[in-house]
């Protein structure tokens, strides 16, 4: 007799935990149910996941205008569908416009340095006029015979000595008083500090090439070139504290006619006491 009461009181016991957890399960299935159920698709009040519009999901970074790879949120978009890219629009020309050609005849003036070549041929690179000093000393000059005359010696401060020992030469076969020459080391110096040579070249109100043929023995020479109408000056040097250099300074230039160009070729510094001096061979106009 007791043990079926014992076999009948475990039985009951059995039901009673095997329905607990029917019931448990039961409830588990309602409420998965319940959570599968998300807004209604015309729902505008909340945004994917049922995160309220507006709102930061606990879970995910917040947008503070930052965009993921999806690009940002377009309303009636599904959550990472792009929004179709926008046709692209001509972009106007932001070049600026060309400034306006210079005025024929208007003045202009640039100066450069090169070295100096071997041999000059004055009467192939001056073609309107050329002139060539110390031929015969330090006061002997030589024109091109039918040059235009443009190339204007203006003297210059300190004396000026004949030289014959310059390490290029020129050559001419159109000149005065003499007629030619094969090529000519001579040139002209002068010494000190502040001395040197003052040049000019008439205008014509078209564009000129003017080479000057100069060099510095133990010196620094400055070539100041400006114009008579006014404007700033341009400048060029040559150096060499230990001895003898040589260049060939190019000066364009466009003045009005009855203007000039100005140049002197002077001593700057010398590096020793005997004699620092600057040189001048030829000038040539085209």
């Amino acid at each position: 007799m007791t043990r079926s009461l014992l076999r009948r009181a475990r039985q009951r016991r059995r039901w009673a935990v095997e329905g607990a957890a029917v019931l448990v399960c039961l409830v588990v299935l309602i409420s998965y149910l319940a959570t599968r159920s998300g807004p209604a698709p015309d729902d505008d009040r909340a945004g994917p996941g049922g995160v309220p519009a507006g709102a930061r999901s606990p879970g995910l970074p917040a947008a503070d205008g930052r965009t993921g790879e999806a690009g940002p949120a377009t309303p009636g978009l599904r959550p990472r569908q792009r929004p179709p890219s926008p046709e692209p629009t001509p972009t106007p020309s932001a070049s600026a416009p060309a400034p306006p050609p210079a005025k024929p005849g208007a003045p202009t003036l640039t100066v450069s340095r090169g070295e100096m070549p071997a041999i000059v041929d004055l009467t192939a690179v001056g073609a309107r006029d050329w002139v060539h000093w110390g031929e015969r000393g330090g006061r002997s000059t030589n024109r091109k015979r039918s040059g235009s005359g443009e190339i204007i010696d203006g003297g210059g401060a300190g004396r000026r000595v004949g030289w014959d020992g310059n390490q290029e030469y020129v050559r001419w076969s159109d000149g005065s008083p003499e007629r030619s020459t094969n090529g000519s080391s001579n040139g002209v110096y002068a010494c000190g500090a502040g001395n040197g040579f003052s040049l000019a070249v008439a205008g014509s109100g078209e564009p000129r090439t003017v080479q000057l043929y100069a060099g510095i023995w133990m010196a620094r020479g400055r070539l100041e070139a400006r114009l008579s109408t006014g404007g700033p000056a341009s400048t060029a040097r040559l150096e060499d504290p230990y001895t003898s250099q040589s260049a060939q300074f190019t000066i364009r230039f466009t003045v009005p006619k009855g203007a000039r160009l100005l140049l002197n070729w002077t001593v700057e510094k010398v590096f020793t006491q005997h004699c620092g001096n600057v040189g001048l061979q030829a000038v040539t106009v085209r």
